[in-house]
Order: C-alpha cells, then sequence, then structure tokens
C-alpha cells in the first residue's frame, strides 16, 4: 500500500525493520513493477497532452 501511495522504497523497508533491501524486493517486487507502470502510463499522458498543446 506504501508503494502505490509513492512512498520511497528505503523508507518502507526500514519502517517494516528489513536490513537488506533484497527482502523487500523479493516479497513486493511485483507491486514495484506494477508502480512502475503506472508512473510510465502517467508520463506518456502527460507528454501526449504536450504534444496536443494542453500544457
Amino acid at each position: 500500500m506504501l508503494i502505490n501511495q509513492g512512498v520511497n522504497v528505503k523508507v518502507i523497508l526500514e519502517r517494516l525493520g528489513y536490513a537488506d533491501i533484497r527482502i523487500t524486493m523479493a516479497t513486493y517486487g511485483h507491486v514495484l513493477e506494477a508502480a512502475d507502470q503506472g508512473a510510465a502510463n502517467k508520463m506518456d499522458s502527460v507528454f501526449s497532452k504536450s504534444k496536443e498543446g494542453v500544457i
């Protein structure tokens, strides 16, 4: 949930008490991929509007 709210992964792993980011990535990597796709979609939307002269 924190990843999807834009909280930095390092902050999350410290909050959960993980000493190594590999644990976080192994456990929540699939969520990061979804969040990354969401960010890519938003960037695409911004650039599409820019090309149309909306921004």
